[in-house]
């Protein structure tokens, strides 16, 4: 895959914002633990990049998915974490099904205003009993008349400190549990306030991506109109694995450019620092790591790419974007984890953007699935594993 001149000027674009508007703020959010996200939102929705492969008649780009995986690696220039994932859950993992199988009524009032930046959206699928077992989670949506009454809880939730609404996967009858779920659009604040029924359990403190507001959510007798829900009743399994598709290869590509700025930074610090005579730099053990870092990452993209090739094509990428996400993982571990050792003392400071990077990084492989579930994916695909049944 190669990026036109639209894909780089759609980065160019984005890398402006991030160093005029994200940037000078990011240590201040950190410290803060959550950013604005409606006014961060807003100004991405006015450059036109919270909607690149939506529908144009909800105010989208229209692209192909090539665009997407172009924005998320230019997120990588942003000093955290944090923010990054935010962006990609309102454009990459709590869209794709309302804007693909959403109605018309659904897209106008929950997908247009999120393209423009004027809604954040969360997606509600990890509970605190059911993470990577997305088959088992325990919120139900009973039926009363023409609405559904949810109650239950969702956990690990990206944005829903802030969000406008929670494209939510719920239980909406009894049955096999991969065929008696839902996708269900929940609005969750009016002028800022929570919605009757709906209530922060609690504000979660993480190890990294401090910047990125994260709740336990409880939802007690919430009515939702049912034709709130995506799609067909029941189909909200599927709909979600081809969430995850998306979800997965925005994990990869938005790895590539922090990635690489990360051996980048300790390239530079390796000139400079000075040992035994002579530089860090000089020393044979750290080239060769550094250049064999540089290679894992250049193979992570060259992976990426190649999955993106197959989506935009119109393939089933499971296996590609699961192989991507899986690499994306290990190495968001790997190379901060090395490159802080060759920063020594300074490594281990909380200021030192390398330290920021490790403990961010550790997320990549949980969140979306985590290593061993993408490992567990890829034996099956390989026909090395069969699914026992859900007792």
């Amino acid at each position: 895959m190669q990026f036109t001149h639209e894909h780089r000027e759609i980065q160019n674009t984005l890398k402006r914002f991030i160093q005029d508007e994200i940037n000078p703020h990011v240590d201040e959010w950190e410290a803060a633990e959550i950013f604005p996200a409606h006014e961060v939102f807003k100004g991405l929705g006015q450059l036109g990049l919270l909607g690149l492969t939506k529908p144009e008649a909800f105010g989208g780009a229209g692209l192909d998915y090539s665009y997407s995986l172009a924005m998320a690696e230019a997120l990588g220039h942003i000093d955290c974490g944090g923010v990054p994932m935010a962006i990609g859950v309102q454009t990459d993992m709590a869209t794709p099904a309302l804007a693909r199988f959403g109605s018309d009524e659904l897209r106008a009032q929950f997908l247009a205003p999120a393209i423009a930046g004027d809604m954040v959206g969360c997606i509600g699928v990890s509970e605190p009993a059911a993470g990577s077992d997305v088959a088992g989670i325990k919120t139900v949506a009973r039926k009363d008349g023409d609405d559904y009454v949810i109650s239950g809880q969702k956990m690990w939730i990206t944005n829903s400190l802030q969000a406008d609404w929670m494209c939510m996967l719920v239980n909406t009858s009894d049955g096999p549990a991969h065929k008696n779920k839902s996708l269900v659009m929940v609005p969750m604040r009016e002028n800022g306030r929570l919605l009757p029924g709906i209530e922060v359990g609690k504000k979660i403190k993480k190890i990294g991506m401090n910047s990125s507001d994260t709740g336990l959510i409880y939802f007690d007798e919430v009515r939702v109109p049912q034709r709130y829900r995506i799609g067909q009743e029941g189909a909200g399994f599927i709909y979600q694995m081809q969430q995850f598709q998306e979800e997965r290869l925005w994990c990869a590509a938005s790895t590539l450019q922090s990635l690489s700025n990360c051996i980048q930074w300790t390239v530079d610090w390796a000139h400079e620092r000075k040992l035994f005579g002579a530089t860090l730099a000089d020393q044979q053990w750290v080239q060769f790591k550094l250049a064999e870092l540089k290679a894992d990452v250049e193979s992570l993209r060259a992976l990426t790419y190649m999955a993106c090739e197959h989506y935009v094509a119109g393939e089933d990428v499971t296996e590609w974007a699961t192989m991507a996400k899986l690499k994306a993982g290990r190495l968001n571990r790997v190379v901060p984890d090395t490159c802080l050792q060759f920063w020594g003392g300074m490594g281990f400071t909380w200021e030192n953007k390398v330290s920021r990077m490790y403990r961010d990084g550790r997320l990549a492989s949980i969140g979306g699935g985590a290593d061993e579930v993408m490992l567990g994916i890829l034996a099956k695909s390989m026909g090395l594993q069969k699914t026992p049944p859900r007792r």
